[in-house]
This record gives C-alpha cells, structure tokens and sequence, in this order.
C-alpha cells in the first residue's frame, strides 16, 4: 500500500492480452507499398527491425531493473484476478485499461471488477460503423472512454470519414486518448502522417466540448502538443510509460523538466497520472509513479495540485 496523502486513478494502463488493437485499415498506404518488395526482401527487413527492437527493450528493461514478460499464456480471468491483486497491493482506487483485445473482450474483463477496472473502446475510428461501435461499446458493454493510436491508422486522423465518431464521443460525453509520437519505442515507427499531436488541430477546435488526452507526455512533440494545448482548453496531457524517448532528444529535457513546463503553461488541471502498465511480473509500474511524485514534490507542487493530477482531473473526465 502507497500513502502519498492522495488517491490513485491510473488513467493510462493496458491488460495485457497478446491480440491487442493495431487499428490499421486494409487496403492502405503499408499494404500498397509492400506489394512493390519481394516476400524475402519484405521478411529480412521485418527480422532486421524485430532484432533491433528486441535490442533496445532487452536494453531498457535491464536499466530499469524489470524482468521479461511472462511468456506462459494466462486467461483473462487469470490476469485479472492478477490485476485486482496489483490495485490492491499499492492503494490504488481506479486502474484504466485503455486497450484489452477488442471492445467486448476488454468489457468482459473489466465487469470482473467494476469497483477496480475501467475499459476504454479501442477501434478505428474510420471504419464503418465505427460510431455505432462507439455508442454501443458505452451504453451497452459499460466502456468509459476511447483509445485510438494515430500511428496506426492508415487514414489522417483529421480526415472527414472519422467525424461520426467524434459527433459520438461528444454526444456520449468520454474522454479519447489518442497516442501520437513514435509508435513502438526504439524499432518502432517515427514517420507518419498521424505522427504530430498538431494533427488533431481542426478536430479539437471543430469538437470542443470532447476532452481529448494525449499520452507520454507528447512522445517527442512537446513543442507541437504545447502549441495544440496552447490553441485548444480541451487538450490535456498524462504522464504515463518509461518515456525513453527523451533520450533521443537533441536538447537537454527530462521528466521532471517536463512537468515544470505543463505545470507553468497549461496547469495541474490539464495534467493527468498515467503509468502505461501491462504485461507481468512487473504489473503496476510503481517506479514511474513514485518517481513522479517526487519530481512534483520537488516542483513544490501544493497537496491540491497532486490530487488534481493523480486522481481528481481523471476524475471529472471519468464523471466518477
């Protein structure tokens, strides 16, 4: 159990289920282009990556001290039995699956354990239907949010063919997530149209009641997330994952540099706690969260200011 004299609302978390959401629509610019490599160039190059992700990770998980992913396959009832054990371990009040194998599996699971879980839709946002899909999974499977990860869609994010389902978060009043920045970490994909949070510009402005959040503290695109921030009061930003991205930034930035600059422009109320958690053993990334809360506690940030950011602004945006 943590005391830190507040709540805990993990706004940013994912269950950890190997089939999880990519998004991506058929036919689209990837499947295009693989067409013009041959099947054997096309798989060394995929193995090339693959060896150099696993690299990096292997890299990342020894200096953070956490272990591999467990690689015995558990059922879900099992995970979240895991899971509920995780938030009652460190005190935490609300963990947010943004992401669990599909919008009826992850409704499943997190109606385990209302009083613990909730669950975010994840779908393409420009397939068809996806706006039913969306009323559907809140007002029928009990999901509270929504999840899209912009780098792998293959349409603009701001392209016409998604605005019934902007129309439908707005009518339903959730909140959406949306990843932008480097999809993947080392090895992963760093160029796309989707890549900049200034992509959501026109959406954000053209639905300004929907409160949209974007996660890793902008994920390489602090200036660009800054400026749609600065342009759009319902933007907001969490804190969640490693964000090792900030090693390949040419200037000298850091967690807590980045906090100090949310803090001095957009404010404690449009900054939200999020650990990006998953797979286990390593279950709730305790080291992320602690090391925030120091870095606000050096920031002199007041007791009202950290209930706002741990629990209290995902409160408003969860109506809990």
């Amino acid at each position: 159990m943590i005391e830190h004299g507040f709540e805990i609302i993990d706004f940013h978390s994912h269950f950890p289920v190997p089939t999880d959401f990519s998004g991506r629509q058929s036919p689209g610019p990837e499947n295009e282009k693989s067409e013009h490599l041959t099947k054997a160039r096309s798989e060394e190059s995929k193995e090339i990556l693959s060896n150099y992700a696993q690299k990096l990770r292997a890299e990342w998980r020894l200096a953070h001290g956490f272990n591999p992913p467990e690689t015995k396959e558990k059922s879900d009832e099992e995970l979240a039995e895991k899971w509920s054990k995780e938030v009652d371990r460190y005190g935490i009040d609300k963990v947010v699956f943004v992401t669990g194998g599909g919008n009826e599996r992850l409704a499943n699971i997190v109606s385990r354990y209302p009083d613990k879980f909730i669950g975010f839709a994840h779908h393409n946002p420009h397939e068809k239907g996806a706006d039913n899909l969306l009323r559907k999974s809140v007002t029928e499977m009990g999901l509270r949010g929504y999840k899209i990860i912009a780098p792998a869609l293959d349409t603009p994010i701001d392209h016409p063919s998604a605005y019934p389902t902007w129309e439908a978060a707005a009518d339903l009043e959730i909140p959406v997530l949306i990843h932008f920045g480097v999809l993947g970490g080392g090895g992963g994909v760093s160029q796309h149209v989707n890549m900049s949070p200034l992509s959501l510009h026109d959406v954000a402005r053209d639905f300004a009641s929907v409160q949209f959040v974007i996660p890793h503290l902008g994920c390489g695109y602090v200036r660009e997330l800054l400026h749609l921030m600065w342009s759009c009061p319902n933007v907001h930003v969490d804190t969640s994952g490693s964000n090792q991205w900030i090693r390949w930034m040419p200037e000298e930035i850091t967690v807590k540099s980045l906090l100090r600059k949310y803090l001095e422009t957009v404010g404690h109320e449009r900054i939200i706690f999020g650990s990006d958690s998953s797979w286990f053993p390593r279950g709730f990334s305790v080291r992320y969260f602690e090391d925030q809360v120091r870095d606000l506690r050096e920031l002199n940030a007041s007791n009202d200011q950290m209930e706002a950011i741990f629990n209290g602004n995902a409160r408003k945006l969860l109506k809990l």
